[in-house]
């Protein structure tokens, strides 16, 4: 993903850090961003799903970015997550976001109401029209209820040059490789599973919006480079240590593990929101095998 000159092949989707009375911590954001930049991530994206967007205020959004903006001190782009259900206000956020310096945004396709595929054309290009930022789509069917097809993102590609990249979570690799295929030079194929970066740069992907970067940053900026050099079989190794941790991040809700899993690093992120609950004590057993089968921790 091309923002501001520079190729972004891993981009962090940051948690929100939460005080005791389940407020959010900015001061601790400013840091937890500090440490993700400096520990591999060459670009944030603030308040996607791992962010606990969908219990986050727009007040709340509008101030996370502001923080890590001036956190990032321009080290690293910050992606907004701006995107949301209705149209109008998806727009409207965007362009609050865009206002406060953002290096772009990601637009998630809409959940609930469920539009056909005609409707996420009409959905993105009228918010595309509206702003200048780049913009990052963002397919998690699982999540949304609604799968955008290879051919509606490579359609949106084509008729919004600030379309410029998907971050691909459907767990499609064949959907993946059609987009590749299919889109303009230039457009960029992000991985949205950890477990999946690998395979999806095989077929043409730049990289990965990760989870896991937040506790194996180094590792991950490392695998997905060495890929993106021609080392595959570097790239192939690290995949295998780091997949137990890859799939940790996910024995049960996400953020939850990895909100935990940060407490190992020494990041205290704090709780999660309801209706999300924390971590229990089998789960976060599960976590800390995986952490010290990846040898990251004792």
């Amino acid at each position: 993903m091309l923002v501001n000159g520079k190729k972004l092949r891993v981009l962090t989707a940051m948690v929100t850090p939460m005080k005791a009375d389940l407020s959010v911590d900015y001061e601790k954001a400013a840091l937890l961003a500090d440490f993700l930049i400096n520990n591999g991530s060459d670009g944030l994206v603030v308040s996607g799903t791992t962010g606990e967007s969908p219990t986050l205020t727009k007040e709340e959004k509008l101030k996370l970015f502001s923080v890590v903006k001036d956190a990032s001190g321009g080290r690293a782009a910050i992606i907004a997550g701006t995107g949301g259900n209705d149209t109008a206000s998806s727009i409207d956020f965007t362009k609050k976001a865009e206002k406060l310096g953002v290096d772009g945004c990601m637009l998630v396709t809409p959940y609930y109401n469920k539009p056909p595929q005609a409707g996420l054309i009409r959905h993105f290009t009228m918010i595309a029209k509206e702003t200048k930022l780049p913009i990052l789509l963002y397919v998690v069917p699982g999540r949304t209820s609604v799968n955008m097809l290879a051919e509606t993102t490579v359609a949106l590609a084509k008729q919004c040059d600030n379309i410029i990249a998907v971050k691909e979570a459907s767990g499609s690799l064949d959907q993946a490789a059609e987009i590749v295929a299919g889109a303009p030079k230039g457009f960029s194929v992000l991985s949205g599973d950890d477990n999946l970066t690998i395979p999806l740069m095989s077929v043409g992907g730049d990289g990965i919006v990760s989870v896991a970067s937040h506790v194996c940053g180094r590792e991950v900026h490392e695998m997905v480079y060495a890929f993106a050099e021609g080392k595959a079989q570097k790239a192939a190794e690290l995949h295998r240590r780091l997949l137990p941790v890859f799939k940790a991040m996910f024995v049960t809700t996400n953020p939850i593990p990895v909100k935990a899993a940060l407490s190992l690093v020494g990041i205290d992120a704090g709780p999660v929101r309801p209706p999300l609950v924390d971590l229990t004590d089998a789960e976060m057993a599960k976590v800390k095998a995986a952490m010290r089968a990846a040898g990251l921790m004792e």
